[in-house]
């Protein structure tokens, strides 16, 4: 299978945060907002509906977790979670920490272009242990996983 989302994990080690049970963490290599992540589901999944009932809870409380963790690094006046996969079909959550004093708020993210924000890989690997320490995984000892 050709999916961007299912060689990610592997394809960018730079973007890693944590490998959760049942989903990866990593962030967008776009950081116009700071501690944007998207968080994807281990397997090739594109609907919610085809998860079983006990994995789908799973998947949905590691989403809050990793909001929780992201509005309590970044005290944002709202994150915003995003299940599109129209283009990217592979269930995978865009979230993302919103504040009022963004070029772009309220409106949505794809509203209008931005210049990209791309980070060094040690501005990455800062940031990635930053969520991780706020996810309370701090003391993984392999990057991005669990």
């Amino acid at each position: 299978m050709n999916c961007p989302m299912c060689q990610r994990w592997q394809q960018h080690p730079e973007l890693r945060v944590a490998e959760l049970e049942h989903c990866y963490l990593t962030l967008h290599h776009d950081q116009f907002f700071p501690g944007y992540c998207l968080l994807f589901t281990r397997q090739h999944y594109t609907e919610l509906f085809h998860l079983s009932v006990d994995r789908r809870q799973g998947v949905m409380e590691e989403v809050s977790r990793v909001a929780e963790a992201l509005f309590r690094l970044y005290r944002p006046a709202k994150i915003n979670y995003e299940l599109l996969g129209n283009m990217v079909p592979h269930m995978h959550w865009h979230l993302v920490p919103r504040h009022r004093d963004d070029p772009l708020w309220p409106r949505p993210i794809w509203c209008e272009p931005h210049t990209e924000v791309l980070c060094s890989a040690a501005d990455y690997r800062s940031t990635a242990a930053a969520i991780r320490q706020s996810l309370g995984l701090e003391n993984s000892d392999q990057e991005g996983n669990l």
